[in-house]
């Protein structure tokens, strides 16, 4: 009986040391499938992460289109109201000056050949007109310096259509200022900077016309140059900025126009 136990328990240990070998195994590769599945979701979270930072790229893309757009349009409304603005203030200047000139014109008929006006009176008469157009230009240099400041604060930031209409505002109120052909320049900046280029070149060309000893003139005469390349006007663009370079060599002027000419001339032999 001892014996056929012991030789039962013989035979029942290689079976357990299978069974436990067996359970060994099954736990290492539960162990490793584990494992492999782990690895896989952090494969996975890795291609997902991945996919959200295109995704967040692609959507900076188009927020960046968007606003670029957003821009165009702005510039766009921008430039048409201010030539809106420019050409509502050409027609009230204009509008201003022919009553004026017609009432000048009834008021004061040709006198009668029987009646010659004397030429002292004449000339009194001018010298007092001349006088009073000088006072006139001068007088409340606050209220004119506070006028000026207006506009060219506004422009500085960036406000071009308020900056035209005061500068505007400012030349018709003190046309023979110290500040006027400044306010001239600025006036043609605004438009410039607006794109209104037709009408920026009207306003430096005022400046050179009427200031051509003006401190601003080499600039004006600078952007009439680069006005004319904007409207396309090539050949009067060259001459204009050539003579640039002929009138104030040795100015900043000077060297922007002959760099410009420079690059027109790169861009042609491309």
């Amino acid at each position: 009986m001892a014996g056929a136990i012991a030789s039962a328990m013989l035979f029942a240990l290689p079976v357990c040391a299978q069974d436990s070998r067996l359970s060994l195994a099954d736990r290492v590769a539960a162990l490793e499938q584990q494992a492999q599945n782990k690895d896989q979701s952090g494969v996975g979270m890795v291609n997902q992460v991945q996919q959200l930072q295109a995704q967040v790229q692609q959507l900076q893309g188009q927020i960046e289109e968007l606003q670029h757009h957003l821009q165009e349009l702005e510039d766009k409304n921008k430039a048409q109201y201010t030539d809106l603005d420019a050409r509502l203030g050409r027609i009230e200047s204009g509008s201003a000056g022919a009553p004026a000139a017609a009432a000048t014109g009834a008021g004061n008929p040709p006198a009668p050949a029987n009646n010659p006006v004397p030429a002292a009176a004449s000339a009194g008469d001018n010298a007092a007109s001349a006088q009073s157009a000088v006072a006139g230009s001068a007088a409340d240099p606050a209220a004119a310096q506070a006028a000026y400041d207006v506009a060219f604060k506004a422009i500085r930031a960036g406000d071009y259509v308020l900056a035209s209409r005061e500068f505007r505002g400012f030349i018709k109120q003190y046309p023979n200022h110290a500040l006027t052909p400044n306010a001239w320049f600025w006036l043609g900046q605004s438009y410039y900077a607006t794109t209104n280029y037709s009408v920026a070149l009207e306003s430096f060309q005022q400046l050179l016309n009427q200031f051509p000893q003006s401190d601003k003139a080499p600039e004006a005469l600078l952007k009439v140059g680069y006005s004319q390349l904007e409207l396309k006007q090539n050949a009067a663009a060259k001459a204009t900025l050539t003579q640039v370079t002929t009138k104030y060599p040795g100015s900043k002027a000077a060297s922007l126009a002959k760099e410009r000419l420079q690059r027109i001339q790169l861009q042609s032999a491309n």
